[in-house]
């Protein structure tokens, strides 16, 4: 098992995790409460990610990316290499590709607040911010776990667009996909069988913590402690 690789593919997955609460928040906090007409062509690009393969997407991150690029050009001349084969690009082609993981999930738990009680906060002279951290969020804190493990177990086992912005750099951009793929192409099946085993095992538990949560499992076992 490639351990370097596996490590990677963690540290990318929490740090795409991460921004995209950051982000993908603000975005589905918009498309859940925005009456704007024609908001339909905001969540077409938002879901653009599910359907355009990963080829073409790498490939138009890699171009848009490129040192030829305004946004690579101002990378490089600020850090000293270019985004492209580096863990920075790989980073910020997760967060685009893993987008709609984490927004459409938040977008559907922040929906499914009853607007009726933000009113009745307004009306009591709380703010709009405050309204959302104290009410919003505490609401749909299931339906915003749901997003970031999602996201987590989504960035985990990117292989299309994580090959093509950042290729196959060992200890820089060789992520635990990767790995298994070289494995099988070099005949390891012992080394690719080990690796499909954990991210395996690192996901079914994820996703059984989550799903535990959202009905309650875990609630009980809490609360004895």
């Amino acid at each position: 098992m490639d351990l370097a690789a596996f490590l990677l593919s963690l540290r990318l997955a929490a740090w795409t995790t991460f921004i995209l609460l950051g982000l993908g928040l603000p975005i589905a906090w918009w498309l859940a409460s925005s009456r704007w007409r024609w908001k339909f062509l905001v969540e077409a690009v938002v879901a653009l990610p599910l359907v355009l393969p990963p080829t073409v997407l790498g490939f138009y991150l890699l171009v848009a990316l490129g040192p030829r690029s305004p946004l690579g050009k101002g990378f490089e001349a600020l850090v000293g290499h270019a985004l492209p084969f580096s863990f920075e690009g790989l980073l910020l082609a997760s967060v685009l590709y893993s987008l709609p993981f984490s927004v459409q999930p938040f977008s559907a738990a922040l929906a499914g607040v009853d607007r009726r009680l933000l009113e009745a906060s307004w009306c009591l002279g709380v703010s709009r911010f405050q309204t959302f951290v104290r009410i919003v969020l505490p609401l749909s804190a299931t339906g915003i776990l749901s997003g970031m493990v999602l996201t987590f177990a989504h960035t985990l086992g990117e292989f299309g667009v994580v090959l093509m912005v950042g290729g196959n750099l060992e200890g820089r951009t060789r992520t635990s996909s990767i790995a298994i793929y070289d494995s099988v192409q070099a005949l390891d099946y012992a080394s690719a069988g080990q690796t499909s085993l954990v991210l395996l095992a690192v996901s079914f538990a994820v996703l059984t913590l989550t799903y535990g949560l959202q009905r309650g499992v875990w609630t009980p076992w809490f609360r004895r402690s």
